[in-house]
């Protein structure tokens, strides 16, 4: 079966994506999302851990620790910054390799 031609003009075997920007962008997207959310989750429980060696008492009617606000805020800008750069610096690492390795 012969190859077909990316948008770039390199030739693009079945089931593979070119290197444009899309690939980065949609995975980029989702990991934005859910590191948001997961770090604001991790740093909510540092918020009770601390609230708890400080001696704070949680809210009567939820049960929220001390400052959580303030700790899912911290957490969630950490997770918006972090994972993203992190998955797609991986990507990128690997793209490269495997065209390395093609050469």
């Amino acid at each position: 079966m012969a190859d077909e031609r990316g948008p770039s003009g390199p030739p693009v075997r079945p089931g593979q994506t070119d290197d444009g920007v899309w690939p980065y962008l949609g995975v980029g997207c989702l990991t934005a999302i859910s590191g948001m959310m997961a770090c604001a989750m991790i740093a909510v429980l540092i918020a009770k851990i601390v609230g708890y060696a400080r001696g704070c008492t949680a809210d009567a009617e939820t049960g929220a620790p001390c400052d959580w606000l303030t700790y899912a805020l911290r957490g969630g800008l950490a997770g918006l910054i972090l994972v993203p750069t992190i998955v797609i610096r991986r990507m990128r690492r690997g793209r490269a390799a495997s065209r390395n390795t093609e050469k």
